[in-house]
C-alpha cells in the first residue's frame, strides 16, 4: 500500500463519513478491505484503494464504508445511561408530554440495533405508567448491511448474553434454532433508516432524546462540532443528549452543557444554565 493511495483513502473516509484514520491504522485498512477485494475479484486491498481513486461504483463505495465503520455494540451497553433514562429522564418526559402522550427518541449510529431495542424493552417494562403512550424510536446508521441485521432483530446466543438480562431474553425473544428473534411488540417500536451524520437530520423530525453514544470519538474536533450543532437543531430546548463515557461537549460545542448530576447526559445550553441557576 503506497502512501499516495493511503492518503487518498484518508480523504475519502473523511469526506464520505467523517471518519478520521491515522497512518498507524494501515494494517486495519488492509484487513478490512481484503474481503472486499476478493468479492470484486481484485488481488489485494491496494487494488480497492486504486479503484476508489477513479469512479467507483456505488456498491463498492457502500461496501468500503460498511467495512470501515465500527459496529461494536451490545444490549444495555454501560448500563448507567439506561438506568438514568428510566429513573430520571422518562419521569420528566411523562410529565412534560402529558398532553401529547408521545415520546420521540433518535438513536444515531445504532449499529445492529441493540441500543434502540434496549430502550424499547426498558420503556415496555414501565407497564401501567406508560399505558396509552406512543414511543417512537428512530434508529439510524450509515451502514446498509448493519441496518439489515438490525431490522431482522435476530441475534446469536453470544449477542444476547452480552448485557441482556435473562428475564428480558425470556420475555421478549423467541428461540429459533441457535438464534433468538425479538418479538414484534418490541421490534415494531423501532424504525431504522440509513443516515450519514454528516448530513442534515431535519428530515427525521424533532426528538425529545438523542442517543449518540460512542461515535463522536471517530471524528475530528470540527466535525464533532458540526454534528452536535445539527443534533441541537432537531431537539427542543428541554431535550436530552446522551453521549458515550469517553465523549464530551467541553471544548467542542457551545450548543450543549452537562446536565447537573447526570454523567454522560447533556442539555441544550439555555436549559442547562437555567437548571444550574
Amino acid at each position: 500500500m503506497n502512501q499516495s493511495d493511503f492518503d487518498h483513502f484518508v480523504g475519502f473516509l473523511k469526506t464520505k463519513a467523517g471518519i478520521v484514520i491515522t497512518a498507524e491504522k494501515t494494517y486495519l485498512v488492509e484487513n478490512r478491505l481484503a474481503p472486499i477485494a476478493r468479492k470484486y475479484g481484485m488481488a489485494t486491498a491496494t487494488d480497492v484503494l486504486a479503484a476508489l481513486r477513479k469512479l467507483p461504483p456505488p456498491a463498492l463505495v457502500n461496501d468500503v464504508l460498511d467495512a470501515m465503520t465500527t459496529n461494536e455494540t451490545l444490549f444495555f451497553r454501560d448500563q448507567r445511561p439506561f438506568d438514568q433514562f428510566r429513573d430520571t429522564i422518562v419521569p420528566d418526559l411523562l410529565a412534560r408530554n402529558a398532553a401529547s402522550k408521545r415520546i420521540r427518541i433518535w438513536c444515531a449510529a445504532c449499529s445492529s440495533g441493540q441500543e434502540p431495542y434496549s430502550l424499547a424493552m426498558l420503556f415496555n417494562e414501565l407497564g401501567a405508567k406508560v399505558d396509552g403512550w406512543r414511543l417512537e424510536i428512530v434508529a439510524t446508521d450509515i451502514s446498509k448491511g448493519i441496518l439489515d441485521k438490525a431490522r431482522a432483530a435476530e441475534y446469536s446466543q453470544f449477542e444476547v448474553q452480552r448485557g441482556l438480562p435473562i428475564t428480558m431474553l425470556v420475555k421478549y425473544f423467541e428461540q429459533s434454532g441457535e438464534a433468538w428473534r425479538l418479538k414484534p411488540e418490541i421490534k415494531n417500536k423501532v424504525s431504522f433508516r440509513e443516515f450519514n451524520l454528516l448530513d442534515n437530520p431535519r428530515a427525521l423530525g424533532q426528538f425529545d432524546v438523542v442517543f449518540c453514544r460512542n461515535v463522536l470519538i471517530y471524528f475530528d474536533q470540527p466535525t464533532k462540532a458540526e454534528i452536535l450543532a445539527r443534533i441541537a437543531g432537531v431537539m427542543p430546548s428541554d431535550g436530552y443528549l446522551f453521549l458515550g463515557g469517553a465523549e464530551t461537549v467541553l471544548g467542542v460545542s457551545d450548543k450543549f452543557a452537562a446536565a447537573p448530576g447526570l454523567r454522560g447526559i447533556y442539555l441544550p445550553t439555555d436549559k442547562a444554565a437555567a437548571r444550574a441557576a
